[in-house]
């Protein structure tokens, strides 16, 4: 048993850092085997020395991201120590950031992983971003983000984003309503960062006035889109085709972000995914870029983390055995 001694200069340092009925303190005590006792301005960290130092670590770099004004939730902790066990604890500064955006209630939209703030900056920075990763990476939704920023900026003219219309698995036959009645079910999930960004009202104000525009892939057939931030979302449903319908359908001082996730391709058997294709075929290409999520970066609930590294697991389990 070894203990480690970490000073705290105020009162609200300790408060934000053991978090509400000291939540963010019980993660790290469970992570690493030890127990964390707060007595004035001193925190006593105590177990086995390796796990100490590990929980000193953790520690040390929530109190940087506190200093710097970030809030700490499950999420982040848990981050953290991810970073941590690597041996990566010196990048945690690189985890604060600019605010990308603010949402309709006020909440500032920030990266939250060092996969999320690759990814913003490729989009700032190249005419072309993949973004390829498991579901709760945040890539359809800082894409949103980063789309609203923009046109706040009036670096950009219209929103418009598309996916493609790929029934996940099961046959939903014929839907009641009119042609956008039809294809909303596909689209929602792009409404609802739309409406979490812009509210509801002001959505639909710029909808009316072509601002905005939601729509699935056929419709882009056609037609050059000119100073518009374009997001394809859903991509590893597409053909090759239909990608590179999509991608020639780019214009002056536009630019897009396709995002999609090759672990969930719902494309009839025997069918070549395009984003698949995209990623090898434009991987050299100046002013495209891919960013490569892992299950690191998802922050939805943990579970959700710990069944993309189950199904990983399996599927590299499966993969072995079809080599044999």
């Amino acid at each position: 048993m070894t203990e480690q001694i970490i000073n705290i200069d105020r009162m609200e340092q300790a408060v934000a850092l053991f978090g509400a009925f000291d939540e963010n303190i019980k993660l790290i005590q469970n992570e690493y085997m030890v127990t964390v006792i707060c007595r004035g301005s001193e925190l006593k960290i105590a177990g086995e020395p390796e796990n100490v130092s590990n929980a000193a670590k953790v520690i040390e770099s929530l109190l940087t991201l506190i200093n710097k004004g970030e809030p700490l939730s499950e999420q982040n902790v848990r981050y953290c120590m991810s970073l941590v066990n690597e041996g990566n604890e010196h990048r945690i500064d690189q985890l604060v950031g600019d605010c990308i955006c603010i949402t309709s209630r006020g909440k500032p939209v920030k990266p939250k992983t060092l996969g999320q703030k690759s990814y913003c900056r490729a989009i700032a920075k190249n005419t072309v971003t993949f973004g390829v990763g498991p579901a709760g990476t945040g890539k359809t939704y800082l894409a949103v983000a980063m789309a609203v920023t923009a046109f706040r900026a009036r670096e950009i003219n219209r929103i418009i984003l598309t996916r493609p219309a790929v029934e996940a698995g099961e046959k939903l036959g014929f839907l009641p309503g009119d042609l956008q009645s039809k294809v909303d079910p596909y689209l929602r999930p792009l409404y609802d960062a739309l409406f979490d960004m812009l509210g509801a009202e002001t959505y639909q104000k710029y909808v009316e006035r072509g601002n905005i525009e939601v729509a699935p892939l056929a419709y882009m057939r056609g037609r050059t889109l000119d100073d518009s931030f374009i997001i394809l979302d859903e991509a590893q449903n597409t053909t090759p085709e239909q990608m590179k319908m999509f991608l020639t359908r780019l214009g002056f001082n536009s630019r897009m972000v396709i995002t999609g996730d090759i672990t969930q391709i719902d494309l009839p058997g025997g069918v070549r995914s395009g984003l698949k294709d995209a990623v090898r075929i434009l991987g050299n290409i100046e002013g495209i870029e891919t960013v490569m999520f892992s299950a690191k970066d998802v922050v939805r609930n943990k579970l959700v983390q710990d069944i993309i590294n189950a199904y990983d697991s399996v599927g590299g389990h499966n993969r072995k055995n079809s080599d044999k």
